[in-house]
């Protein structure tokens, strides 16, 4: 498959490295700025259960 992608690519090696550097960045700017942003509204970092001493049905307690 990358093969393919790489063929499918106009230009010399170098303007194929520069051609996917840049959606690279696009894709990381478009996960850091719109992604990630909208995924934090479903998930709650404060429900977290690692390190809470465990019950005597080994359930933790809350």
């Amino acid at each position: 498959m990358y093969a393919a992608l790489w063929r499918v690519l106009p230009g010399p090696w170098w303007v194929r490295v520069l051609i996917l550097l840049i959606v690279i960045a696009a894709v990381l700017y478009g996960l850091l700025f719109y992604v990630f942003p909208w995924v934090s509204q479903f998930v709650n970092p404060q429900d977290v259960t690692v390190g809470l001493p465990a019950g005597p049905s080994g359930a933790p307690v809350s």
